[in-house]
């Protein structure tokens, strides 16, 4: 029983926990925009049917359901995508400062900045459009730093011998994260009779209670842990080679990065997958 208390592990469920908030923010303005903006009729209509033109605006108690907005198709296109434009920007920065100033509070950080914003969604949204994609992009800022920040403390804490064991069931979390917060919107506007800031608050203020404990819990290497046990420490000197995070790291060859065969497939492979999502 001496081994579940590794606190390697508890940073693995930790960082499970920080990939499941970060996809579950992201994912809270796709199923709340439809109650948000009025839908534009855009298919056609059969001329022997008689539709009900009203019938995306009932609830299943019959009542209706009073967007906020009217946004088109191409502002609604925007408003989801500016979260990507500052997400993107972010990962090589997240790399440097992950390096800098180690995957801690680099990941917390990012983290609870998104969750800051994600609480603020509602009251940005009703600043107008343009306002909100601004906040949307804020948000996409903050989750840049997750990868790096996460890959950093996997290095410093997890050997390479059970890596493999533990990426993958972190990385889980952006799967179950998605399904959550699909899910679990969804389930949040049909209880609260369509209210969709609900949406924002209950993700927002879930992942500030998960920031909350990972600060305490967690730690940017072995060394720095105040709990962890001498059995940990020596085992993981010996996989690691050391128990602290290397502050004098030479030069990042960036050149040799970016022309290296491996790093393209895996760009591309990520392009590729990315795409159908």
């Amino acid at each position: 029983m001496e081994e579940f208390h590794y606190q390697r592990y508890v940073l693995v469920f930790m960082l499970f926990l920080a990939i499941f908030s970060a996809f579950a923010l992201r994912m809270c303005l796709a199923v709340s925009i439809t109650v948000m903006t009025k839908q534009h009729k855009t298919t056609k209509i059969d001329p022997n049917a008689c539709p009900d033109l009203d019938m995306d605006d009932k609830t299943d108690k019959g009542s209706t359901i009073v967007h906020d907005f009217d946004w088109d198709e191409t502002t609604q296109g925007l408003i989801l995508s500016s979260f990507y434009w500052g997400y993107v920007l972010m990962h090589i920065p997240g790399g440097i400062m992950a390096q800098r100033f180690g995957g801690k509070h680099t990941l917390g950080l990012g983290i609870l900045w998104t969750a800051v914003f994600t609480l603020l969604s509602p009251i940005s949204a009703y600043q107008g459009p343009h306002f909100f994609m601004f906040i949307r992009f804020l948000e996409g800022l903050g989750e840049g730093t997750t990868f790096p920040g996460i890959y950093q403390l996997l290095a410093q804490w997890i050997p390479a011998t059970e890596r493999g064991r533990a990426g993958s069931f972190i990385f889980a979390g952006n799967t179950v994260g998605t399904i959550f917060s699909s899910a679990g919107s969804g389930l949040i506007l049909h209880w609260t009779n369509y209210y969709w800031p609900a949406v924002f608050y209950f993700f927002g203020l879930l992942t500030v209670l998960w920031f909350i404990v990972y600060t305490f819990i967690c730690y940017n290497d072995p060394a720095s842990h105040p709990w962890i046990s001498q059995k940990e420490k020596d085992y993981l000197e010996k996989e690691l080679g050391g128990l602290s995070r290397r502050k004098d790291l030479p030069p990042t060859p960036w050149a040799s990065i970016a022309t290296s065969y491996p790093v393209i497939a895996l760009v591309v492979a990520q392009l590729g997958h990315d795409w159908g999502l």
